[in-house]
């Protein structure tokens, strides 16, 4: 552990401070409150860490005098020191709390304490009592259905379903449409509350620009009119291949509201990714953007779609209101295709509710064949969404969630659901993430100036979601110093493996705010393990089984080890998860999913696919996917797909094998080739130029995002009986040769 590099906090001194480029004064006032804080706390506990990181601690001292403070504190302290601690009196204001305080003891009878002491138990309740937990918290955000469930699960509704879709039927009999949910006027919000701020890159000096639900709504249904004049059959499938800004949400709650279903499509892909989608979900149409801007450069996206040979496109100029390249035979303009509903504008839209089994969105996530696996959103999805942000991230009204990403991964969909079904406002920069512009975007500018200048300048963000490569890079420019994140409550966490460094920074840009660490997956909607603003929380680790889940550890012998035995193996879930898929278009759900798990107390258990490690005190952390499906920036890719275009690159290569390796300092992976030559000879081979080459073809054919770190030549692939690459034994082996120890 890095604490051992620093010294304890009870044998630093004024000399040890100074040397980390601090003044005499400064170091002589750090030394006087940390001694005063060790005198009351001890030098080592939790509550003098707390004491530490509130009082002592703000991002313009050195980060390494942050190190100093954390790792000297938790010296001796073991695994999962807690990075951050609730405090009782505003763990009663989350909404868990709130709802622990009112029902609790009806919950949890005489073993109810509080919120801090209860939560793990009110976790165990919720998977236990899945009828009492669901309905509970569908009515605290609010849900509304046309037509309510007749229960909210039925467990085995026939044998034959139960054999084929072990996960049961959900709130049965019901209808609803999440969109209408999304726009209603209720106890969290009014028509003038603002649900969507945003600023474009380049702007950052402007006020932030806002629009209120009054005006998302008039929005929504004009589009949603424009929709239904297109005569297309209702549930039909509508791509969305463009940056994530106002009009996609405004044009993917209109697709949702007019009972139709989104095909999210990343607008990084290449035409092949595009084509491939379009046409397992069978697109009748799609709305893409003529260019995408990012600061002085535009990027084609329409080129793309055309080059996919997509269906009749609906195009979006991204600057003024036309284009500079002609359009398709059938292809519409944006300002024609919203001509269609002119005369309806301000007329509200009847929205489409539908049974809760039917689709409202296909998103793709990797398999290991190849193709990527697509994954129907039911509209149940959309409510685990909400529900997992309304516990885990305690979204609520008021609150203002910015999540860089994009509708084609989950994190799109998912944050507008988790924002507005809470009663909370989406912030989208239109732009980088990385630079200082965003890091503006999101700042609280300081209420004495907002007083003086009489408006929003920024937008004031309350949650913010990250990945860690973007931390890293936000970290490395150092590019928040200057920009006051005090209003953050919260950070979360998800895509790919955190390193404690990088995160113990990010909390310090907030005033030691927690990252809720989440992880789940495309095909569940949302979280199977997270954190909790009721926990503490350790960087880099997880505290709790989702709300709803159970998670299993498989040992060597392929059964569950003990419920809260540490150990480490690959993860299996409980299969009654809210939300949780069910079929899928492309693949044999009950074969990728259940073929072949184990069964516990007579239910099969989910595959997922992770190793986990549950520790001796009972975090959880992940160590990347046990299968052949690597996770690079958030993204699940297949490493076939990677290794059918490097095998192709040289004539000199025989065969390839794409993995992704930890580096030795922690964090996300890293792509690596192991490559076997035909020459058995590989010594005049220039394998950085090989590298370029296969990051050339992988970025132009797949995805531009990825980037091959290292190529690793060997003479040989190891392999299995029946000729399968053994792709978790070559990353040991070049783990421990530290072939990557550069990176």
């Amino acid at each position: 552990m890095a604490s051992l590099h620093y010294k304890a906090l009870d044998s630093i001194s004024v000399s040890d401070i100074e040397a980390l480029g601090i003044s005499s004064s400064t170091a002589n006032k750090l030394y006087e409150d940390i001694s005063e804080i060790i005198a009351t706390c001890g030098p080592a506990s939790p509550q003098t860490w707390t004491h530490i990181s509130k009082r002592l601690l703000h991002p313009h001292l050195p980060f390494s005098f942050h190190q100093m403070m954390y790792y000297g504190c938790f010296k001796d302290f073991g695994p999962d020191p807690p990075a951050w601690s609730p405090d009782p009196e505003t763990a009663m204001l989350t909404n868990v709390g709130q709802l622990l305080e009112r029902l609790g003891k009806e919950f949890l009878g005489s073993r109810y304490k509080d919120p801090i002491s209860s939560f793990s138990q009110f976790q165990e309740f919720s998977v236990l009592n899945p009828e009492v937990y669901w309905k509970t918290v569908l009515d605290e955000i609010g849900i509304s259905f046309l037509v309510p469930p007749q229960c909210i699960l039925i467990e085995n509704p026939s044998r034959e379903s139960s054999l084929a879709n072990p996960g049961g039927q959900w709130l049965p009999g019901a209808y609803v449409n999440p969109a209408k949910n999304c726009l209603t006027v209720n106890c969290k919000r009014t028509l003038d509350d603002v649900v969507i701020r945003w600023r474009g890159e380049g702007n950052d000096d402007l006020p932030v620009s806002s629009m209120t639900l009054k005006e998302l709504r008039s929005e929504v249904w004009l589009v949603a009119y424009a929709l239904n004049a297109l005569g297309l059959d209702r549930g039909s499938a509508i791509a969305i291949d463009m940056p994530m800004n106002v009009k996609s949400v405004i044009i993917y709650l209109a697709i949702v509201l007019a009972g139709h279903v989104v095909v999210s499509i990343a607008d990084s892909f290449a035409p092949l990714e595009i084509s491939t989608r379009l046409k397992i979900s069978e697109a009748k149409a799609i709305f893409t953007q003529d260019l995408i801007i990012r600061g002085d450069k535009s990027i084609p996206l329409y080129s793309r779609v055309v080059d996919a040979q997509a269906p009749m496109a609906i195009v979006i100029p991204a600057k003024g209101s036309s284009f500079s390249m002609n359009l398709r035979d059938g292809d519409i303009s944006w300002h024609n295709f919203l001509e269609k509903a002119t005369d309806l504008r301000g007329a509200e839209f009847p929205a489409v509710e539908q049974p809760v089994e039917a689709f409202t969105n296909i998103l793709f996530s990797s398999g290991t064949t190849g193709e990527p696996k697509a994954i129907p959103w039911t509209h149940v999805t959309p409510l685990k969404a909400a529900a997992d942000a309304w516990c885990h991230m305690d979204i609520r009204k008021g609150d203002i969630v910015a999540w860089p990403t994009n509708l084609g991964w989950m994190m799109g969909p998912w944050l507008v659901y988790a924002s507005l079904l809470n009663g909370a406002s989406i912030a989208l920069y239109n732009g980088s993430p990385l630079g200082p512009g965003f890091a503006k975007f999101v700042q609280n500018f300081p209420e004495n100036v907002l007083k003086y200048i009489g408006f929003e300048k920024d937008a004031k963000v309350t949650m913010l979601g990250v990945i860690p490569s973007m931390v890293r890079t936000w970290k490395s420019a150092n590019s928040a110093s200057s920009y006051n994140w005090s209003a953050i409550r919260c950070f979360a966490s998800t895509g790919e493996a955190s390193s404690v460094d990088e995160y113990l920074w990010l909390m310090g840009r907030a005033q030691y705010k927690p990252i809720i660490e989440y992880c789940g997956g495309t095909e569940i909607g949302g979280g199977f393990v997270s954190g909790s603003l009721l926990q503490p929380q350790s960087l880099a680790a997880f505290s709790t089984p989702a709300m709803g889940c159970s998670l299993f550890i498989l040992g060597d012998d392929g059964r569950p080890i003990p419920e809260n035995v540490p150990g480490l193996g690959e993860l299996a879930l409980g299969p009654l998860m809210f939300g949780a898929s069910s079929t899928l278009l492309n693949a044999d759900h009950y074969n990728v999913y259940f073929k072949g798990m184990p069964v516990w107390n007579g239910k099969i258990l989910r595959r997922h696919g992770d190793v986990f490690e549950r520790t001796s005190k009972g975090y959880y952390h992940a160590h990347g996917r046990a299968d052949d499906t690597m996770n690079l920036g958030g993204i699940k890719v297949s490493s076939v797909e990677i290794e059918r275009i490097c095998n192709a690159v040289d004539n000199n290569v025989l065969e390839t094998a794409a993995i992704g390796v930890p580096p030795p300092q922690g964090g996300p992976e890293k792509l690596v080739i192991a490559v076997v030559f035909k020459d058995s000879d590989d010594s005049s081979v220039d394998l950085d130029k090989l590298r370029i080459s296969f990051n050339s073809a992988v970025q132009k054919k797949l995805n531009p995002l990825f980037r091959i770190s290292h190529v690793v030549p060997f003479s040989s692939l190891p392999r299995t009986a029946s000729n399968k690459v053994m792709r978790r034994v070559l990353r040991q082996q070049i783990s421990e040769q530290d072939k990557i120890s550069k990176l």
